[in-house]
């Protein structure tokens, strides 16, 4: 290489070139060194939390049985005997007054929980059997005089010795509730035909309202708070009727829109027409478009009642005439009235629904982003859910009457992922089979053994609908997490309720004979801890009483292990297909006293 002069450039410039060159490259060099081990340790880590996630995560076919720690609980105070944990009056101070809001659902938080057996009252019996439940109870079981000493005048109840007696009194009906039901089916045939098959009785007392309809084929969830009428809900499931603890206050109540044919409120002291009419909206959402609103007590019938209210015959009208125009504006019709009763019935014509999507109209349309059927925690809205237009065969008219529709596919069932017709009566099929299987390893279904029945997490209530001809009833219930199914449950003519298994049941101890469950574990223990669910299981059933729990052959020894400790007695069963990975637990809660029994 020449300079442009023309002469041979020196030996030394080629060589300080080629200095800056190999440095550039042997920078290069690292340079990938280090991004390529950055990139291979990112890969490795990625790779092994896949790793992880497999060996967390076995497949089904190797079943590896859940390990779980040796518990042991303890005693109960006798304080906690009626223990209501998410509805508990020692810590209604801490909630508002406002709407009685208090006496809604609050649970404990997770470092409060009792993890201890709730023992019996002193002298408690095993409860006498249905239907003769339906008149007498026994007082131990039970043992509250508040009630007895408040209401005797009205025939709620009457102590006799060691029982309480049920003569089938109420606020509007002291004389006796066969009378005062003849009358309501006299003014609405409907409850006389297969029509009406569902009611909500808000305020129930005793539940005798809807412990008389059970013979008219109505099924009935008696809904009361625990107030100062104490253990309302107590005695109605003592007795062997549907009930729940629940109040009307500032949340909607557990139920999806157009559930029940129809409602019912005897003197239940819900002001009806006070904060917009929002406790009428809700009873609204819930009945069916068809369905029927009955009221008994202020302010019908005010020309002759005002007296014993403690009121004016004008304050008394004007409460009536605000309670039609709310209802009204809410496209209720008055259907019939007489005495002491007024009926109003749920529009089904959709014109009325129309005119409510005017700018001005009061109650105003409920916007598309508020869910009809979302009802755990959902707060209560001052507006009004107009029913879906496409579910025309919702409407109380159009739906099969009872017993034909439990087994008839319900239109709505088409709003559920993978839900069909085809879906349903596979459901059913294999309800009947599994229940066959079920009476043999447990004779007791079917007789005066069981009454109150739970489902803990059905699906379209096939359980239920299989065991229809028992003398029994079954709350259906269905997680507040699962795909929500529990709208075909009530359109099928059977009852139940959202829940979330991770708390308390809105009930009191020892009120079912019966807990169902199928898979449950395999569902929810991602988010509910094992032991706090069987808890809750051992506080809601009654000394004597039974547990069926299916589940995956993973969880099976593990729950078996805690029920050990619950002072249950288990044995472990084939299903009726005899797979090893699934499994029947078989379960019976002993009846056993607080070791600090008083001496009374």
């Amino acid at each position: 290489m020449k300079h442009k002069d023309g002469k041979p450039a020196p030996q030394g410039d080629k060589s300080l070139r080629l200095v800056p060159m190999s440095i550039m490259f042997l920078v290069l060099c690292g340079c990938s060194f280090y991004l390529g081990g950055i990139f291979c340790s990112e890969k490795s880590r990625f790779d092994t939390k896949n790793v992880v996630s497999d060996v967390q995560s076995p497949k089904v076919s190797i079943v590896t049985p859940l390990q779980k720690k040796h518990v042991e609980f303890p005693e109960c105070s006798s304080d906690y005997q009626d223990y209501t944990p998410c509805t508990d009056p020692r810590r209604w101070k801490k909630y508002s007054v406002h709407r009685l809001s208090f006496m809604e659902r609050h649970c404990p938080p997770l470092f409060e929980r009792k993890e201890c057996l709730i023992p019996p009252p002193d002298g408690y019996k095993p409860p006498i059997k249905w239907p003769k439940s339906r008149d007498e109870c026994w007082y131990r079981n039970v043992p509250y005089n508040w009630i007895n000493n408040k209401k005797s005048n009205q025939n709620w109840l009457r102590k006799e010795g060691d029982k309480f007696l049920f003569p089938g009194g109420g606020t509007m009906f002291p004389t006796g509730v066969g009378a005062y039901v003849d009358l309501m089916q006299d003014l609405i045939p409907e409850m006389k035909d297969g029509t009406i098959r569902t009611a909500i009785d808000t305020g129930c007392g005793v539940a005798s309202w809807g412990g008389d309809l059970l013979d008219s084929g109505i099924l009935t969830v008696s809904l009361a708070p625990r107030d100062n009428h104490e253990a309302q809900v107590q005695f109605a499931l003592e007795r062997g009727i549907p009930a729940i603890l629940g109040i009307i206050s500032t949340q909607r109540l557990p139920f999806p829109s157009k559930s029940f044919d129809m409602a019912h409120c005897s003197r239940c002291l819900i002001p009806w027409t006070e904060f917009g009419g929002i406790y009428l909206l809700e009873i609204q959402r819930i009945l069916r478009p068809g369905g029927f609103w009955v009221l008994s007590g202020p302010p019908v019938n005010y020309e002759r009642r005002w007296r014993g209210w403690n009121t004016t015959v004008k304050e008394q009208r004007s409460d009536y005439q605000k309670l039609q125009k709310l209802l009204t504006s809410m496209c209720f019709k008055l259907y019939n009235k007489k005495d002491d009763i007024a009926v109003w019935q749920k529009s089904s014509d959709s014109s009325c629904y129309i005119r409510l999507e005017k700018p001005d109209a009061y109650p105003p349309k409920c916007d598309d982003s508020i869910e009809p059927d979302s009802a755990w925690y959902t707060p209560l809205r001052p507006c009004f859910v107009v029913p879906n237009p496409k579910h025309k065969k919702s409407v109380l008219a159009s739906i099969p009457k009872w017993p034909e529709r439990l087994h008839i596919a319900p239109e709505r069932i088409s709003d559920i992922h993978r839900g069909s017709a085809s879906a349903f009566k596979h459901d059913d099929s294999k309800w009947n089979v599994r229940l066959k299987h079920y009476k043999k390893l447990l004779p007791a279904i079917g007789s005066n053994k069981i009454r109150n029945v739970m489902d803990m997490n059905t699906a379209y209530g096939g359980f239920a609908a299989a065991l229809v001809d028992d003398p029994l009833w079954v709350m259906n219930v269905v997680s507040s997490y699962a795909p929500d199914t529990l709208a075909v449950v009530f359109d099928r003519g059977l009852i139940g309720t959202y829940h979330d298994w991770c708390e308390a049941f809105s009930t009191y101890p020892r009120t079912y004979d019966l807990l169902h469950l199928d898979s449950l574990f395999t569902a929810e223990s991602h988010r509910c801890d094992m032991k706090h669910v069987l808890l809750e299981m051992d506080r809601i059933l009654r000394p004597n009483g039974y547990a069926m729990i299916r589940e995956s052959s993973y969880f099976v020894d593990a729950v078996a292990s805690i029920a050990k400790e619950m002072r249950w007695g288990c044995r472990k069963e084939d299903t009726e297909h005899g797979i090893e990975k699934e499994k029947i637990l078989i379960c019976q809660k002993k009846l056993w006293y607080s070791s600090n029994r008083s001496s009374g």
